[in-house]
């Protein structure tokens, strides 16, 4: 996933778009200094958490599931009696996808709303900017469902945790499975904006290791709809395989103009992760290609039919009749970070951070079939990845995957990112208590 150049829409930062759950907040009492220390005023007083999700923008319908999936952990967090004797509130603001937008939010929800710790994200460039304010603060943020590689390698901080499998996961795993299945000439064809040109050097990267050889590369401008340039150079070159990186609205129209082209079938089509807001309610045959995913509701494991009623049961009138790998990824995370919170007795920033560093969650608890870990180096969970096709065959109209295979996060992990990652030491990372 991956942020614009430019905002879609712009809306007055205070008006309409400022949700609140739970209890009033109290009045910031942050100052100036290297270490920042704000502390509680009784045990009574609400955890807070900043919901840093888009309403608006090109990743408006990620962000409403995910922050779906965050709501529910801490609902079901609550209907435990909250965390330390503390009930969890939330607070949500819209990041509009502009990146501009999502610094002043972070800025706001903890200088002046005192939020304990910031959760959510499908924009990598969004997800950056918020994390380079709560640094400043000293305030934890996970970083729930943008899977730009540089995340956890240059844009990596003491503060930030990524929770999401980025674009070298999922590219190493999909041309792992593509190279045994498809011919070796391929063209690329890419989103030209950082998450797009990342997956672009990622998925190059391993298939040229592989002995693909990549006949040509199409850097596509941001905003770009009309793709018929494009699919008639791939005509003319016939490649083996394409492998494109879009998402949203660029995605759904890349398939149907090269559909309307009759090249939905070959060349062989190899995407990045899909995400399930964007192809949902998709016409069945309209999901061609393989792909990547971290997470799918039909997965026969111990747990699974559970957390898709409680969706159903939370969450009647949702369009989207079952969760997908977003809301999956908002609700993990947040359910992750309220265990740690319980776990070492304080909402201590440095505690909480150590603890999180040394996170391990057995496949029964991650509904997965590979045990994740939290990378301490990057900050960046690996977990098992899975390949996927559209499902021609289904049991009902919301059996969309046809699962290929699994690789666990041992086989794709981003070895990369500990070149570039460089964490602020905890000397240097503002302590921060609410």
């Amino acid at each position: 996933m991956a942020d614009r150049k430019r905002s879609l829409t712009r809306r007055d930062f205070c008006h309409n778009s400022l949700r609140w759950a739970g209890a009033g907040l109290g009045t910031a009492i942050l100052g100036p200094g290297a270490f920042q220390r704000v502390y509680a005023s009784s045990r009574d007083k609400p955890i807070t958490i900043g919901i840093t999700t888009d309403a608006s923008g090109q990743y408006a319908n990620s962000g409403a599931s995910e922050m779906l999936g965050i709501r529910m952990a801490i609902s079901e967090c609550n209907e435990r009696g909250g965390v330390l004797g503390r009930k969890v509130q939330w607070i949500h603001q819209d990041t509009e996808t502009d990146s501009a937008t999502g610094s002043r939010v972070a800025e706001k929800m903890i200088a002046r709303y005192e939020c304990n710790f910031l959760v959510g994200a499908v924009s990598s460039g969004v997800s950056n900017s918020i994390a380079r304010v709560a640094q400043k603060y000293g305030t934890i943020y996970l970083d729930t469902n943008s899977s730009s590689p540089s995340g956890s390698g240059a844009g990596c901080h003491r503060v930030k945790f990524m929770w999401d499998g980025n674009g070298n996961n999922f590219g190493r795993a999909i041309v792992k499975n593509a190279t045994h299945s498809v011919g070796n000439k391929w063209m690329l064809l890419t989103s030209d904006y950082e998450w797009g040109q990342q997956i672009n050097h990622a998925v190059r990267k391993t298939a040229e290791a592989r002995g693909v050889q990549i006949i040509g590369e199409m850097m596509v401008p941001v905003g770009t709809l009309d793709f018929t340039s494009y699919l008639e150079k791939i005509k003319q070159q016939k490649p083996d395989a394409v492998a494109a990186a879009f998402c949203g609205v660029y995605l759904k129209a890349l398939r149907a103009q090269a559909a309307n082209f009759g090249l939905q079938q070959k060349p062989a089509w190899i995407f990045n992760q899909q995400d399930w807001p964007d192809i949902y309610g998709l016409p069945k045959g309209s999901l061609f290609g393989i792909f990547a995913t971290c997470w799918y509701h039909k997965f026969d494991l111990p747990g699974v039919e559970e957390f898709v009623r409680k969706y159903q049961t939370a969450y009647p009138q949702e369009r989207i009749r079952v969760p997908g790998n977003v809301y999956y990824n908002g609700y993990m995370a947040t359910r992750e970070l309220l265990r740690a919170v319980e776990r070492v007795g304080t909402v201590n920033n440095i505690a909480v951070i150590k603890e999180l560093e040394r996170l391990r969650v057995p496949a029964r608890d991650r509904l997965q079939h590979h045990a994740a870990y939290m990378d301490p180096n990057t900050h960046h969970l690996q977990q098992s990845v899975y390949m996927a096709m559209e499902n021609l065959e289904r049991k009902d109209d919301d059996d969309v995957f046809k699962i290929l295979s699994r690789v666990s996060p041992e086989e794709v992990a981003d070895n990369a990112a500990d070149n570039t990652c460089q964490l602020e030491p905890y000397a240097a990372t503002p302590i921060y208590e609410v």
